[in-house]
């Protein structure tokens, strides 16, 4: 089980940790009405963001990660190669009009506002976790969406209360707003940030240049540079104010810019997961052609009729306009979801977990149905998570049914903890694991440092005494440890007399509980004091997973000079 503990993860290694330090930062200064962190959705409905406070009105966004393998970059033809725009996976393919809106608007901002730094990569993150890139590139030649993008009604019923601020121009709704268009904003959000990216003389959110554009600028208000950290997690924060969001779109990012291709528009790989947990919604309806309303069209998009033509719909398998019957979507097929070999799931505090969770969806006869989205969420109040730091994530089943989740991090939390399987859209009973996390432990000690740890009586060691702890020959950081001055090496117990540490108050202690190693695997010790008693005396260090050392301590009478001792004894 050696493989079960593994190295220490980096903290330096990813990005999460810093996203969470910056969600902690701006949720003060930053976040009015701050989400809830699991789904997007604001904490307080009642609260109606002014303009700037959220350029979507914390509307639901897409949850779906990227591959695991991240497509490759194409390599560089020398100066003015554009470079990242090669082959790559599927998910790595971005609509041809909808790519040229992003690009189009980083070379703006990198004129206009050179100090930003704003890579058209960001956009593209953003557009993913938003529309899905204008529902797979679903725009006509000028870069206008077929069909209105809406997000859900903001009524306060699960999400934001948000009056109407436009008389329906923008959303078609003259009661209450809603996220509008490829970028999502909502409609007070884009009456000040909206801006004409296609020269056509209109602000029209529905048209991925406007759209890309504007939230161009939207990222690098005030001194924003995107190129630190800092701004651009506050950037995308502004966004929506989550931390889910906020590690979706670094996700993403991170993706597109190890490489990407074009795709013809109307083809490109739409996500499902959705952050309250909805079906994805498919483009409000319209006739083919047809563009998104103007302002001073009060009137709502009218609502799906059931029973319509299948496959007549572009954004939905098997749409771009064909005739033909929509077959079967595979996730009707499915009857059941089984273990697909996924590991005994244990880890330390800290640790990845050795084994992924993987799961198979089968139909009635047991056969493995493909493509069906199967999200995985980890139960409860707990900071076990997937990688990135997500409590959910959605895969999608191969050709055999198998959909094998990112691996999953141990927090802090130990204990016993549930991951429950579900299959996308179909009410069928879910399967879950049980994920055990120990808590960290160091199975060897060592001093740092030989020199003899002597003083006066009534005086202090001028020495610290610092140790490093060690599980399997690697550093053994955050392990819980406890310092004992004892009686003997026979008798553990705590001694009564001799060497001692000072509590808060001054007072004299001899046992220190709640210790724990820093990063490296060291701890240091607070200073140690003698009282009137003189001879050799034995400091015990104990730790989680059975680690102890046995350090000598000597006491001399005040003007003698002390002699030396054997090396400290390790137990």
């Amino acid at each position: 089980m050696a493989a079960l503990f593994g190295k220490r993860l980096r903290r330096s290694a990813m990005t999460t940790a810093v996203a969470a330090a910056a969600v902690a930062a701006l949720s003060a200064s930053q976040a009015p009405g701050l989400t809830d962190t699991q789904n997007g959705r604001q904490s307080t409905a009642d609260a109606t963001p002014s303009p700037g406070d959220s350029a979507t009105g914390n509307s639901p966004y897409y949850t779906d990660l990227p591959p695991l393998n991240s497509p490759t970059a194409p390599p560089s033809t020398g100066p003015g190669s554009p470079g990242g725009t090669g082959t790559g996976a599927h998910e790595a393919g971005i609509p041809a009009t909808v790519l040229d809106a992003y690009k189009k608007a980083e070379t703006e901002l990198a004129a206009t506002k050179p100090g930003c730094n704003l890579p058209w990569q960001l956009l593209a993150a953003i557009g993913k976790v938003e529309s899905g890139q204008a529902r797979g590139g679903n725009v006509d030649a000028n870069g206008t969406t077929l069909k209105p993008i809406l997000g859900p009604v903001l009524n306060g019923n699960g999400f934001a209360r948000i009056t109407d601020t436009d008389n329906g121009a923008y959303d078609g709704d003259t009661t209450h707003d809603r996220a509008v268009g490829p970028m999502q904003f909502i409609p007070s959000t884009w009456e000040w940030s909206g801006r004409d990216g296609n020269g056509d003389g209109k602000k029209n959110p529905n048209n991925i240049y406007d759209a890309a554009l504007a939230a161009g600028h939207y990222l690098c208000r005030g001194d924003r540079d995107l190129s630190q950290s800092g701004g651009l997690h506050a950037a995308i924060l502004s966004y929506n104010h989550s931390q889910e969001y906020l590690n979706t779109v670094l996700t993403w990012l991170e993706y597109y810019r190890k490489g990407t291709h074009e795709v013809p528009d109307g083809t490109g790989v739409q996500p499902g997961g959705r952050s309250d947990g909805s079906p994805s919604p498919s483009p409000s309806p319209s006739s083919p052609g047809t563009t998104s309303p103007s302002p001073g069209t009060s009137k709502p998009p009218k609502p799906s009729k059931p029973g319509g033509s299948p496959g007549t719909d572009p954004s939905k398998p098997g749409g771009g306009g064909s005739t033909s019957p929509t077959p079967p979507t595979p996730a009707e097929t499915v009857a059941h979801i089984e273990d697909a070999g996924t590991g005994t799931l244990n880890a330390t505090a800290g640790d990845a977990f050795a084994e992924p969770v993987a799961v198979r969806t089968e139909n009635a006869a047991g056969k493995g149905v493909g493509t069906v989205k199967v999200k995985l969420t980890v139960v409860g109040d707990t900071d076990l998570a997937f990688s990135g730091g997500f409590k959910s994530v959605t895969v999608v089943t191969d050709s055999s049914g198998k959909a094998t989740a990112p691996p999953l991090r141990a927090g802090e939390d130990t204990g016993e903890f549930t991951v429950r399987a579900t299959v996308v859209d179909r009410k069928l009973p879910g399967l879950d694991y049980k994920a055990t996390v120990s808590a960290r432990q160091a199975d060897a000690l060592t001093r740092t440092g030989d020199t003899e740890l002597t003083c006066e009586a009534g005086g202090q060691f001028a020495d610290p005494v610092q140790v490093r702890a060690t599980y399997k020959g690697d550093a053994a950081d955050g392990v819980a440890t406890t310092a004992t001055l004892i009686k003997s090496k026979d008798d553990a117990t705590e001694n009564d007399k001799g060497p001692y540490f000072k509590d808060a108050d001054g007072k004299a202690i001899r046992t220190l509980k709640g210790l724990k190693t820093d990063g490296d695997g060291r701890l240091q010790l607070p200073r140690i004091y003698a009282d009137d008693a003189t001879g050799t005396f034995l400091l015990r260090i104990d730790t989680t997973g059975g680690a102890t050392l046995t350090i000598e301590l000597k006491v001399t009478a005040a003007g003698a000079t002390a002699t030396p001792s054997a090396s400290p004894s390790a137990t």
